[in-house]
């Protein structure tokens, strides 16, 4: 595509490249090694998460060359920058879990201000670990202006005495060794080779579940989702992608022509029916506020009971991302749904067609058990249950995928904080039939609403996985299993009912109904309140006391800002 397709008298980067008050503005291009012909075309920025803190980052700076050269071929000058990541599988069990959530802000901030700052017309992202990828999808919206998400890719996954393995595994080993089921040595073993390639965790977790909503709302080219990090084959992918965002600003199709209703409830299905990360309920419901569209947990809930399970991932089922590539990928999974009379086939994607156009010549493969057909799904409703009731009035999530028993009541057992929780189970102190309270750990209330992968997995590695349950107003890893619920809310911190839970309270969870009773009366639970009184945290300065103070509710998306719907200017029109 030729730059002179573009008017750049109506685009962002007119500010710092037009005219003759542009000229200190162009001296710092020239510095760059630009050319007068560089500056005359779109920017574009090409933003990544490249670090070295953890391998879903570490190949995003060679795949962000790569698109680079699809913008230049699209007629466009690239721009590259980086921003921060929080890895998740790092952060886990300790204090820096208080971090996580709270980076997907500053990620989707500081892209914002990045592109604000230097008035870039369109944007490439491309992201690896969890948080990172919904706010490249947040600040999209944010933005509007052309922009087109790519995933870095999957890990491979590991091997270990004739069994793929991904980190979930390593987790529930730590529980194992602590039963004294596995030695030191065995747990060695696993460690060493569980994380063999760059990429992002091999499961259906959070990044892989969040990659399958990428394409399926429309913001990734077709199949950029599937292919492993290390493959080359993302090569075309990525560079695919740099050419699609320019042909986007010769159209001008921006995020919100293709953020809609329909595409929101499009992403939903395909965490349904993946048996995806819980954490969708929180980052759907984020990205729709920053379109300015209300699409709350109970709406994505409502798409979870309508939508069957057909995708047979791990932690729930037997296979990993790299399975689902080599059988053809999320748009094999999206053409099932289509088929299915599931997807809206309507909605306008990146490529500039819809999404039944694109999937016109896709057929789902015969031979294979990995995806199954509708009408044969391994359950009639999806992987990821909402829950209501007197202990969350505002609503909670649990992955069910790969659960047969779906109804728990038990007496509670109480904790205010993960570390407490985690201790009890480690030195063997849980009782079969409870139900493990973990609170104090919401959005706010944290803050940061914590990730409890590290409780969860004990437990399943000392073999309670199915004869406890757990509840809290914190989060949980995609990679958990069990009967786990997360985001209850509202959360502790504002002397919701889970704050007035005591030991041996009575809890009964039902996923078939999608409730969540605490069996103590409401005079009771009255005069408790009379005695509760709110907590301090430690962080009463820095990143996350901020954050805490601007922190909205879980089933809202905690979000920080009051979102499209409040704009009185759109940056794109700047």
């Amino acid at each position: 595509m030729d730059a002179k397709t573009f008017d750049k008298s109506r685009l962002p980067s007119r500010h710092t490249t037009m005219g003759a008050d542009s000229a200190p503005h162009r001296a710092f291009y020239y510095a760059m090694g630009m050319t007068e012909e560089d500056i005359a075309k779109p920017f574009v920025g090409v933003a990544t998460c490249w670090n070295e803190t953890a391998p879903c980052n570490i190949s995003l700076g060679r795949q962000a060359q790569v698109v680079k050269h699809g913008v230049k071929a699209g007629g466009g000058t690239p721009r590259e920058f980086t921003t921060i990541t929080v890895t998740d599988g790092i952060a886990m069990g300790h204090e820096g879990m208080r971090s996580s959530l709270v980076s997907r802000e500053v990620i989707a901030d500081s892209v914002e201000l990045t592109m604000r700052g230097h008035s870039y017309d369109a944007l490439v992202s491309v992201a690896g670990c969890d948080k990172s990828l919904p706010a490249m999808m947040m600040v999209m919206a944010r933005l509007n202006v052309p922009s087109v998400f790519i995933y870095g890719g999957s890990i491979l996954p590991g091997r270990y005495k004739g069994r793929d393995l991904t980190i979930q595994d390593v987790f529930e080993a730590v529980g194992e060794n602590a039963a004294g089921r596995i030695t030191d040595q065995e747990l060695h073993d696993i460690e060493c080779v569980a994380c063999p390639s760059a990429g992002s965790c091999g499961g259906q977790f959070t990044a892989n579940t969040m990659a399958c909503v990428s394409e399926a709302i429309g913001l990734a080219v077709p199949g950029s989702a599937g292919a492993p990090a290390p493959y080359e084959s993302r090569d075309a992918y990525c560079e695919a992608s740099g050419r699609a965002v320019m042909n986007m600003l010769a159209q001008n199709i921006r995020p919100r022509d293709i953020i809609t209703r329909k595409s929101l409830e499009n992403a939903a299905m395909i965490v349904a029916a993946s048996g995806g990360s819980t954490n969708a309920g929180l980052h759907l419901p984020a990205i729709a506020h920053e379109a300015g569209i209300e699409f709350e947990l109970d709406d994505v809930c409502e798409i979870f009971k309508k939508t069957p399970y057909i995708a047979d991932l791990k932690p729930g089922g037997k296979y990993v991302a790299k399975d689902m590539y080599e059988v053809g990928g999320v748009p094999i999974l999206m053409k099932a749904l289509l088929d299915g009379g599931y997807m809206h086939g309507d909605c306008l994607t990146v490529t500039g067609r819809t999404i039944a156009e694109n999937l016109a010549n896709v057929s789902v493969p015969a031979d294979q058990d990995v995806i199954r057909p509708t009408s044969a799904p391994i359950t009639p409703t999806g992987g990821v249950v909402g829950m209501k009731g007197s202990l969350a009035p505002d609503g909670a999530i649990v992955k069910v995928a790969g659960m047969d028993n779906l109804v728990f009541k038990g007496p509670a057992r109480v904790f205010d904080c993960e570390e407490d929780a985690y201790a009890a189970v480690t030195n063997l102190e849980i009782q079969e039939g409870e139900v493990i309270v973990i609170r104090y750990e919401g959005p706010s209330g944290g803050p940061g609403m914590r990730e409890m992968l590290s409780t969860t997995s004990a437990l399943y590695g000392l073999g309670m996985g199915d004869k406890v349950a757990l509840v809290t107003d914190g989060r949980f890893s995609g990679a958990t299993r069990g009967f786990c619920i997360g985001h209850v809310g509202p959360e502790a911190a504002v002397g919701a009912p889970i704050a007035l839970v005591e030991n041996g309270d009575i809890i009964h969870i039902d996923a078939n109904e999608g409730l969540l009773d605490l069996e103590v009366s409401e005079e009771v639970l009255k005069e408790r309140h009379k005695n509760w009184k709110p907590r301090e945290t430690n962080y009463q300065s820095g990143a996350l006391w901020k954050y805490a103070q601007t922190v909205g509710a879980t089933h809202k998306g905690a979000v920080t800002h009051p979102g499209g719907a409040k704009e009185t200017h759109m940056y794109a029109d700047i």
